[in-house]
C-alpha cells in the first residue's frame, strides 16, 4: 500500500482538477460579490446598510436552487459515472464565466443580470459538489482517506488563497479578466479528470424509483445521528458565524482597501485553513478527534468577533487567518467522519446533503448577515454571528453526545460489513 494518495496518479489527477475548480470558482465569488455591492452603491445610490442588504439577498438566489436540486444532484452523483458529472458541471460553469466576462467588458452590468448569472453558478456548483466529492473515496484505500481529505482540503484551501487574491489583482487589471481566467481554469479540470479511471458508483438498492433513491439520502442522514450531529453542527454555526459575506463592505467602506484589500482579506481565512491542512497531511488527528472538532467551532466564533472590532487591515488578515485555521479542523474532522460513516452506495446523496447544509451555511448566511447589517450595520452583525457560533458549539455537545465520544476516525462495524459486501464479486 502506497505511503500516501499523491503516489496514486488518479489522485494526483483529481487534485489538479480540484484546485483548478476552485481556484476559478472562488476567483468568480469574490468578483460577483463585489460587484454586485458596487453596482448598488454607484449605480443604484444605495446607502451602505441597504447596500448591505442587497448583498445579502445574493446568497439566498445561490441558495435556491441549491436547495432544490441538492436531492437531484446527490442522486446523479449516485446513479451515473461520476467523473462525467463533474467534467459536465465544470463545463456548465466555464460557461457562466464566460457570459459574466462578455457582460463586464462590454459594460452592461445590472443587478438584474448579476443576480441571474449568480443563480445560474449556484446551479452548476449543486451539480460539482456530490461528484467531486464522492471521487476520492474510490481513489484511494481506506486507510489513506484522512490523508487524502488533508491533502484535498489543501488544494481547496490553496485556491481558496490565491483564488480572491488573483480576482481582486485580475479585476484591477481590467474588471473582465477575472472572468476570462475562471473559463481557462475550468477548461483545465475537465481535462485533468478525463484521464482518471472511470467511477461507476454501485447499484442502488432498496425503491428502483429516482425520486424516492432522492429522500433515501435525507432519510439515511435523519436516522444517524452522528452523521446529523455533524452535518447541522457546521451548518448553524457558520450560518449564524459567517464573516466572509460582509467582507465587500468592509473593504469598500470600513476599512477602505478596495478591490486589492478584498482579494487579500478572502484569502486570509484560507491562509490558516492551508496551514492546518498541510499539518495534517503530514500528521493527520488521531485521537478525541469530536472534542477538538467543537472546540474548533466555539474558536471560529472568537476569531470572528475579534474580525467584527478590527480597523486594521493587518490585524483583520491576522484574525481571518485564525477564523480560517479553526474552520479548517473542523471541516477536516467532519468530511473524515461523514465520507468513513457512509457505505459507498449513499456516499453521493449523502454528500449531497451535507453539501446542502455548507450551502445553507454560506449563502442564507449571507441573507442573515446582510438583513443583521441592515437593522444593526455590518459591524453588529459580525459580532453577533460571532457570539451566536459559540453557542451552537456549546448546544450542540449536549444535543449530539455522539460528537464528544468520537474518540478516533474509525467507521462503525455496520459501514465496514456494507463495504466487504460491495467487494465481493457477483
Amino acid at each position: 500500500m502506497p505511503s500516501s494518495p499523491l503516489a496514486i496518479r488518479d489522485f494526483r489527477l483529481f487534485w489538479i482538477a480540484r484546485f483548478c475548480a476552485v481556484l476559478a470558482t472562488m476567483g468568480m465569488v469574490v468578483i460577483i460579490g463585489y460587484q454586485v455591492y458596487d453596482v448598488a452603491r454607484a449605480d443604484y445610490g444605495m446607502s451602505i446598510r441597504r447596500a448591505s442588504f442587497v448583498l445579502g439577498l445574493l446568497g439566498a438566489v445561490q441558495f435556491v436552487p441549491l436547495a432544490i436540486l441538492t436531492p437531484v444532484a446527490g442522486w446523479t452523483a449516485d446513479r451515473f459515472e461520476r467523473r462525467t458529472v463533474a467534467r459536465l458541471a465544470n463545463g456548465i460553469d466555464a460557461g457562466i464565466a464566460l457570459a459574466l466576462a462578455l457582460a463586464t467588458y462590454s459594460e452592461w452590468l445590472n443587478l438584474p443580470l448579476l443576480f441571474t448569472l449568480a443563480a445560474l453558478h449556484g446551479v452548476a456548483r449543486v451539480f460539482t459538489g456530490p461528484s467531486m466529492s464522492a471521487i476520492a473515496p474510490n481513489i484511494v484505500p481506506p486507510e489513506l482517506l484522512p490523508k487524502a481529505i488533508a491533502l484535498s482540503s489543501i488544494a481547496w484551501q490553496g485556491a481558496t488563497v490565491a483564488g480572491p487574491a488573483i480576482g481582486g489583482f485580475l479585476y484591477a487589471a481590467h474588471p473582465s479578466a477575472p472572468y476570462w481566467t475562471a473559463a481557462a481554469l475550468m477548461g483545465l479540470a475537465i481535462l485533468a479528470l478525463t484521464p482518471i479511471r472511470r467511477i461507476v458508483p454501485p447499484k442502488m438498492e432498496g425503491n428502483p424509483h429516482p425520486i424516492r433513491q432522492m429522500i433515501e439520502g435525507l432519510t439515511y442522514v435523519r436516522g444517524h445521528r452522528f452523521l446529523l450531529g455533524a452535518i447541522t453542527l457546521d451548518l448553524f454555526a457558520v450560518l449564524l458565524g459567517g464573516a466572509t459575506a460582509m467582507l465587500p463592505v468592509f473593504a469598500r467602506d470600513i476599512l477602505q482597501v478596495g478591490t486589492e484589500g478584498l482579494g487579500l482579506l478572502r484569502a486570509a481565512p484560507a491562509v490558516g485553513a492551508a496551514l492546518v491542512a498541510g499539518i495534517f497531511a503530514v500528521r493527520p488527528l488521531q485521537r478525541n478527534v469530536g472534542v477538538k472538532m467543537l472546540w474548533a467551532v466555539a474558536a471560529f466564533g472568537l476569531a470572528t468577533i475579534a474580525f467584527g472590532f478590527s480597523r486594521s487591515l493587518p490585524l483583520s488578515m491576522f484574525v481571518l487567518a485564525l477564523l480560517g485555521a479553526a474552520d479548517m479542523l473542523s471541516v477536516y474532522v467532519r468530511s473524515s467522519l461523514v465520507q468513513l460513516h457512509t457505505p459507498d452506495t449513499m456516499r453521493g446523496r449523502v454528500s449531497a446533503v451535507s453539501g446542502l447544509a455548507i450551502s445553507a451555511s454560506n449563502e442564507l448566511g449571507e441573507l442573515q448577515s446582510g438583513l443583521f447589517a441592515a437593522l444593526f450595520g455590518p459591524v453588529g452583525a459580525v459580532v453577533f454571528g460571532g457570539g451566536a457560533a459559540i453557542a451552537v458549539a456549546g448546544v450542540w455537545s449536549q444535543l449530539f453526545p455522539e460528537l464528544r465520544r468520537a474518540r478516533t476516525f474509525d467507521p462503525p462495524p455496520e459501514v465496514l460489513a456494507t463495504a466487504v459486501q460491495e467487494e465481493k464479486p457477483a
